[in-house]
């Protein structure tokens, strides 16, 4: 299993013990748990260079992706940092405000709302993405709705990112993409609202990814220094 850590680094020289006291809050942790080996992790790890007052760890699931192969083993997790609903907290849990995320696909992939189902039972937040994770990057350039397979996605996200290539040669510059991500999230909100007017919350297209974004920025908000 790989795991990205996304930390800050020491950059030495004396404290400055003011700044540190004007922080109003602690940093949060996110761990997010994906199925993907490449643009989700280069995507959250571009958002952790952006928000640098949170302490994001991505965990990548090897194998095939399956939703309730993530949704496992993130509520496992989540099992042990006592977030689930009557769980009594261990010691050396999570801040209250820490999160553990699932980030998966709908695809075609068997078991998908049961998985939701398993995360929400264990306290686990999730962002899914029907059919798949380049829906939400779209989002970033431009409004994206009805009904599209994952090759269709695919390949219009080839169209509008010279960089990206599906077979994973080419990586999106996604520290320029990631400036357009309020956009994205309000698309995104907007798609779902969509989707529940359509009694289909989980319907194609749809994605909750912008929600996992909001709640990183909103915490690294609440943590920086004010002067």
């Amino acid at each position: 299993m790989a795991i990205w850590i996304f930390r800050p680094l020491s950059r030495g020289g004396r404290t400055d013990l003011r700044r540190r006291r004007a922080v109003l809050e602690p940093k949060r942790q996110f761990v997010l748990f994906c199925e993907g080996r490449k643009d989700e992790p280069d995507y959250f790890r571009a958002i952790w260079r952006a928000c640098q007052s949170t302490l994001i760890d991505v965990e990548i699931i090897p194998g095939p992706g399956v939703p309730m192969t993530v949704a496992e083993r993130a509520a496992d997790r989540a099992q042990k940092y006592g977030l689930a609903p009557r769980r009594r907290k261990p010691k050396n849990s999570f801040e209250k405000d820490d999160q553990v995320w699932a980030v998966f696909d709908r695809d075609v992939h068997p078991r998908f709302d049961d998985a939701v189902k398993l995360c929400e039972r264990n306290g686990v937040r999730v962002a899914r993405s029907n059919p798949c994770f380049e829906l939400w990057l779209i989002l970033h350039e431009r409004d994206y709705d009805g009904y599209r397979s994952r090759h269709d996605v695919q390949k219009d996200w080839e169209a509008l990112c010279l960089e990206y290539d599906r077979s994973g040669a080419g990586t999106p510059n996604y520290d320029d993409l990631i400036q357009r991500v309020e956009v994205a999230e309000r698309r995104a909100e907007a798609q779902l609202q969509r989707r529940a007017a359509e009694d289909a919350p989980h319907g194609n297209p749809s994605t909750t990814a912008g929600q996992l974004t909001r709640a990183i920025r909103e915490a690294d908000a609440a943590a920086r220094p004010r002067d």
